[in-house]
């Protein structure tokens, strides 16, 4: 939970008592028009309305009526290659930071970027994830929520990672193998069907789909925007 700093509070009370002594002393001086009475109850109100702000911001922030704390999660999107979850995980990410949420991204794409002798094997995938989801349950446990995207075709490594984390919300992009396919940006679909590579996911290499995920979405059945609306109405009530 963030709390106010007593600089914070300072810095406030300044600012405003600056701009409401400014009106109190033109107030005066237009029903007075004497500049020496208006600068004397200008200073007078500035300096006892000072301290009583000061003792009204400090009081107010022991207080923790009206404020709601957010419970720090992991959120992890799976989905085959193309599903869109990369640019869901993106918008979310940005949604969340815009409203002031302590959240990290990370991404499959990324993270095999900077470790790229991770292999395709269900061994190697299925250890690569894990490493990705204790990494994320760190996170977690010190108050940042994490939004992961990952392929992560095989239960057993996403059950491991739901056991690791305390609040662990399982998005499933359930968006058909075939729009996936006509999608295919980088063109790996079509490389998997010529067998110029090999162990992809949905081709030549099965996909778990998740029995009971959190949140599940069709990003060909729903705009971008929608999806990140759905996905925050569903947190905030985890």
């Amino acid at each position: 939970m963030i709390r106010e700093s007593r600089t914070r509070s300072v810095v406030k009370a300044l600012s405003w008592r600056i701009v409401a002594t400014l009106t109190t002393a033109a107030l005066v001086y237009i029903f007075t028009k004497r500049w020496d009475f208006a600068a004397y109850v200008g200073g007078f109100e500035a300096t006892l309305k000072l301290m009583f702000f000061y003792a009204h911001e400090r009081i107010w922030n022991k207080l923790n009526y009206g404020r709601k704390e957010y419970t720090p999660k992991v959120i992890w999107f799976t989905g085959l290659s193309g599903s869109g979850k990369s640019t869901l995980a993106e918008a979310l990410y940005k949604k969340m930071k815009s409203q002031n949420f302590k959240v990290e991204q990370l991404d499959g794409d990324i993270i095999r970027n900077i470790f790229p002798k991770t292999g395709f094997s269900k061994e190697e995938r299925n250890r690569h994830v894990r490493r990705v989801g204790f990494l994320a349950s760190k996170l977690e446990e010190n108050g940042v929520t994490v939004i992961a995207s990952f392929i992560s075709p095989y239960r057993e490594s996403r059950d491991f990672i739901r056991s690791q984390c305390q609040n662990f919300v399982e998005v499933y992009v359930s968006t058909p193998l075939e729009v996936c396919e006509e999608r295919d940006v980088k063109g790996l679909y079509k490389k998997a069907r010529k067998g110029e590579i090999t162990q992809f996911t949905g081709i030549d290499d099965p996909y778990e789909a998740p029995e009971n995920p959190e949140i599940e979405i069709d990003t060909s059945q729903h705009t971008i925007d929608d999806s990140v609306e759905m996905i925050m109405k569903r947190i905030r009530k985890i």
